[in-house]
């Protein structure tokens, strides 16, 4: 079987059967094409091609060129998923990648956003929807509720308007492998989404339909709760421009997009006494694990608050 159609193969069992979010699938297409090039390189096209140390040797180019462990274990994960994928199928004999190890990636803390900081963040953008310009609202209720519900990104452009009980104070999320969740947010964030569906949003899809003529109206995204200029389901890169701007000037290192403001309300809550299941739940991690670095992120602060502080430090 030739390495393309079986990887094309792989990517829809990934989506259909075993239910991976579409960029999931994505990433491992992009770490098995370029295996298959690297293997085509070597006069390797077809999956029975594929060795242990044709593998190795993949894994150790992307060292040598400088590739991060984190993406190096990422590559092997997607190349023994594939390789058991296809044993199981019976398109292999054997599994050539059960002995594949990579590099434990690294241990990275998220960024943090402290409270003083991120309510300054919120007065600014208060005070830039205090016009009443469309995009200004809407960009307030946004990251309200980034901050108030810890969303994913994509969860958040996912959202229709349907999906938040404004009585409840909850939204109705589908997140990785869809899997709903039903998530709470706080009163300024239901103020902010209050004020956006009744003032920004209308405008925002009404100068769309007008500007669009002619060639013809613009379709608007008519269930989507967070619309673009242009009248259409908001997207992640408009999303990421927005939460990088605002954090641009904002002290500290790290990552400046939508997932800072979604770790910032992990260790907010965790802070302030949540039960780590509660925020297990919230953030709809499948593991207690992955939710469990967010209290090293709150170790760490203690101890750069301990080592400043105590006398005897």
């Amino acid at each position: 079987m030739h390495l393309d159609p079986a990887i094309a193969s792989f990517a829809r069992y990934l989506s259909a059967e075993r239910g991976f979010s579409a960029n999931t699938v994505r990433a491992y297409g992009a770490d098995l094409s370029g295996l298959a090039t690297f293997a085509e390189e070597r006069a390797v096209d077809t999956v029975d091609g594929l060795t242990l140390e044709l593998l190795r040797d993949w894994l150790w180019e992307g060292t040598q060129s400088g590739l991060a462990r984190a993406t190096i274990a990422r590559r092997s994960a997607s190349a023994r998923g594939f390789t058991a994928w296809l044993t199981r199928d019976g398109v292999l004999p054997s599994d050539p990648a059960v002995r594949l190890r990579s590099p434990k990636p690294g241990r990275t803390l998220p960024r943090v956003i402290n409270r003083s900081q991120m309510q300054d963040l919120l007065d600014r953008l208060e005070l830039a929807a205090s016009g009443d310009e469309p995009a200004a609202v809407r960009d307030l209720a946004i990251i309200e509720l980034l901050y108030a519900s810890a969303l994913r990104v994509s969860e958040l452009v996912g959202l229709d308007v349907g999906d938040v009980d404004l009585s409840r104070l909850t939204v109705r999320v589908t997140g990785k492998g869809d899997k709903e969740r039903v998530v709470p947010f706080g009163v300024p964030a239901q103020g902010a989404i209050v004020r956006y569906l009744q003032a920004a949003r209308p405008v925002l899809v009404q100068a769309a339909t007008t500007a669009a003529s002619p060639p013809g109206p613009r379709v608007a995204a008519a269930t989507a709760l967070f619309v673009g200029g242009r009248g259409q389901r908001l997207g992640v890169r408009a999303v990421y421009r927005l939460v990088a701007a605002l954090l641009e000037s904002m002290p500290g290192t790290g990552p400046a997009g939508p997932h800072a403001l979604r770790h910032t309300a992990a260790t907010h809550l965790l802070d302030g006494g949540a039960d780590l299941r509660a925020v297990q739940e919230m953030l709809g991690h499948a593991s207690l694990g992955t939710t469990q670095i967010y209290t090293h992120v709150s170790a760490e602060r203690l101890q750069q608050s301990y080592r400043l502080a105590h006398p005897r430090a």
